[in-house]
């Protein structure tokens, strides 16, 4: 290697030392310990570590210098332990931040800054992460095990094969769980948010994080609760409609991960639903009597197994009666099938269609079709609770918002 490229590795090792070495600095008065000095050193051991190895070709000089390394901190522990201090975080950072030099010297810059500022990013956030670990409970650590286990282990022993009659042989164990983690997944990242931000927050904002969890409660909730005296039936309407407008996200979301092509064509149409909701948002937040609080709808971790089955189950079923509906009805019972499934749940056949039309079993443009077909029905279902469980002027505002989400979907579902 010629000399800039070498001086750039050592430059680059000893400015991710300084990196972390700064935050240890930070919370030196608390912790103890090594400082921004030591670590700029101790990466720059790395370096030439490795620097050293390459050139000289001893294999060995790499594992010597770091068991080297290791020995300094382990002393260092024992002198802090010996002061009250037992943690053991700036030691660990310190033998990362020899590993970060070796990277450098290899040339892995790219993969050095970014375990650098990961590190750094979660030994900043240490209160915050100490505080999230009091809010998880035993169960949820529990569940999400079960489910890595199942997914980790089980899932590459599960058959990678269609099974079916042809033509209808969609069935793929395999895949079939690889959309249950997806789905999972994302529903995991809202019940951790939830966790995080609390349950109890002003109507806006828990139909917004409700609608994360299930837009179907928030507005069987809130429709009931506009009939009780008093109630802001303007703020539970402006709660419900975002609820809603998460669903016409979520959609996007989940279509993109599995099909990027659908998922464009989908935003632009979901995008005239999210107009069309944001917009009547809007216009019930400036007309909102005052502050009012609600409570998001509680919901199960979503990484638990019979959870996950189930889904499991029902994407299975769905996706077989989408294809049945395609094969022997053609476009027009696939959109069927989609109003259908849309009734009752969203990702379901959300997912299938995206699988579909990655595959190539289903053009992108029915698939789109269908899946606004799904959300409208769906829209429309919602918006039969509020006008059955609500109060008469929770009906006056949900439905005429419902009668341009119609319009404006039947419009998106011939442009798409």
């Amino acid at each position: 290697m010629d000399d800039a490229d070498l001086a750039l590795r050592f430059g680059v090792a000893l400015g991710l030392g300084i990196l972390i070495g700064l935050e240890r600095e930070r919370a030196k008065g608390e912790e103890g310990g090594a400082g921004v000095r030591t670590f700029a050193l101790i990466a720059l051991a790395g370096a030439i570590a490795g620097y050293l190895e390459a050139g000289l070709g001893l294999a060995w000089l790499s594992l010597a210098v770091f068991a080297a390394v290791a020995a300094f901190l382990l002393a260092l522990y024992v002198l802090t332990s010996l002061q009250g201090d037992a943690g053991v975080t700036t030691e660990i950072s310190a033998l990362l931040a020899f590993l970060l030099g070796l990277l450098c010297a290899h040339g892995q810059l790219q993969l050095a800054g970014w375990v650098a500022v990961a590190m750094a990013l979660m030994l900043a956030l240490k209160d915050w992460l100490h505080w999230l670990a009091r809010r998880i409970d035993t169960s949820d650590v529990e569940a999400t095990l079960k489910f890595a286990i199942v997914t980790l282990i089980i899932l590459p022993l599960v058959p990678d094969q269609n099974y079916g009659p042809a033509p209808l042989d969609v069935l793929n164990p395999y895949k079939v769980w690889l959309m249950v983690v997806l789905l999972s997944g994302i529903n995991f990242a809202s019940y951790l948010l939830i966790k995080i931000v609390g349950t109890e927050h002003g109507l806006g904002i828990a139909g917004l994080l409700g609608g994360m969890v299930s837009s179907t409660a928030v507005t069987l909730g809130f429709s009931r609760r506009s009939r009780e005296d008093g109630a802001d039936v303007r703020a539970l309407a402006l709660g419900m409609l975002l609820a809603w407008t998460v669903m016409f996200f979520r959609v996007v979301i989940i279509t993109s991960v599995i099909s990027a092509q659908l998922g464009l064509r989908l935003a632009v149409a979901m995008g005239a639903l999210c107009a069309v909701s944001l917009g009547a948002s809007f216009w019930l937040w400036r007309r909102r009597r005052g502050p009012d609080r609600g409570v998001v709808p509680a919901a199960s971790n979503p990484f638990e197994l019979d959870q996950a089955i189930k889904f499991g189950l029902l994407f299975g079923v769905v996706l077989f009666v989408a294809k049945a509906a395609e094969v022997y009805l053609g476009e027009a019972g696939l959109y069927l099938a989609a109003g259908v499934a849309g009734l009752s749940d969203v990702d379901a056949i959300t997912l299938a269609l995206a699988d579909l039309a990655r595959s190539g079993a289903q053009s992108v443009d029915v698939a789109a079709r269908a899946v606004v077909i799904a959300a409208l029905a769906n829209t429309l279902v919602k918006s039969a609770l509020a006008a059955s469980l609500g109060s008469p002027e929770l009906r006056r505002i949900t439905l005429p918002v419902s009668a341009l989400l119609m319009a404006a979907g039947a419009v998106a579902a011939l442009a798409v």
